[in-house]
């Protein structure tokens, strides 16, 4: 299950620890006063001190979802001039309820309304500069499970060009043909030769052309063939206008590996697998014919749907019926391998 995006917080102990320094500084010339009464400094400080706390919490709660959306880049903007008014409303509430509250008059309301846009602009530029900040490292995070991801994916994807099960079946086939002196042994013995060449050169590439595909595919079900015989069928129906698009190495392979996977494949019950062009996607159907005891976790498909979108920026579509299998690949024409 995929982490829950952690949210932009400020520590109570910040907001609570700067308003109280705040409201101490503000004090501090009525401390030198001599007018001054301890009363007046309590009232001046208390001012301070609240405007402060919700200075700080309407800028925190202003921000956009906390964290689903970014900022703008412009340190000075709407949000800015916003708060400011807000401040100065908040303000003026303040002192008029300190006056009602303390039956007290406020020397020079002017300058509470000063300190307050004070105070406002430096909690916002604060507050402003520890949300980028966390947005940096939000970036940072993200970028570095996408790689994760897709060092994964290239993981599951070498495990399975290397496949030791289908290598195991392809010896075994092998030897099978050379106890009966089978005459297609030697070709067989090719074909699987050149699907593992196949594998070494493309391992590294990131896209291959569709026509290089349908070769390494050839060797493939080559190999197939001569395991399953009539069991297994490929109706290749690409149109050959298509061949110059690319898709990532093995995709075809490991979709087909797939079908063989979750399917019955048998004399008896052939599996056909057709491949064809929809506009811009290639399509591999089959009909559903599943084993038993064989339950999907959807990791192969997955695994595919994740290269997809690391290398192209799109996914498989999958459609499927209760006698139909499609899975559908998206193909690009301008690309260059690395």
């Amino acid at each position: 299950m995929e982490k829950q995006k952690k949210r932009f917080e400020v520590s109570g102990k910040v907001i609570w620890g700067s308003s109280v320094s705040l409201a101490v500084l503000a004090s501090i010339p009525k401390l030198f006063d001599s007018f001054s009464t301890p009363h007046d400094i309590i009232i001046n400080s208390s001012i301070t001190l609240c405007f402060s706390i919700f200075i700080w919490y309407y800028n925190i709660y202003s921000l956009p979802k906390f964290s689903s959306q970014r900022t703008s880049k412009n340190l000075f903007n709407g949000k800015l001039f916003l708060s400011v008014l807000m401040g100065i409303l908040i303000m003026i509430i303040l002192v008029i309820a300190h006056q009602e509250l303390f039956e007290v008059s406020m020397d020079a309301p002017i300058m509470f309304e000063l300190r307050g846009v004070l105070i406002n602009l430096i909690v916002y530029m604060f507050l402003h500069l520890l949300f980028q900040n966390y947005q940096t490292q939000q970036m940072g995070v993200e970028l570095e499970r996408t790689k994760s991801v897709n060092l994964g994916a290239q993981y599951e994807l070498l495990k399975q060009q290397v496949n030791p099960h289908f290598l195991f079946n392809s010896l075994n086939t092998l030897k099978s043909m050379v106890d009966i002196n089978d005459p297609m042994s030697s070709d067989f013995i090719l074909k699987l030769s050149d699907f593992y060449r196949f594998t070494l050169e493309s391992r590294k590439m990131d896209l291959i052309s569709l026509r290089e595909e349908l070769q390494i595919l050839d060797s493939y079900v080559y190999l197939l063939k001569a395991r399953f015989e009539d069991g297994f069928v490929l109706q290749n129906e690409v149109d050959a206008k298509q061949y110059d698009a690319a898709i990532p190495p093995f995709t075809l392979q490991l979709l087909i590996e797939n079908c063989i996977k979750h399917n019955i494949v048998s004399l008896d019950k052939p599996l056909i697998i057709k491949l064809y062009t929809e506009g811009d996607f290639l399509v591999v159907e089959n009909k559903i014919q599943l084993k038993r005891g064989v339950l999907s976790t959807g990791v192969g498909l997955d695994n595919i749907n994740q290269r997809f979108m690391h290398l192209l920026h799109k996914e498989i579509e999958i459609d499927k019926t209760e006698t139909i299998f499609k899975v559908k690949i998206p193909t690009i024409y301008d690309y260059h391998n690395n």
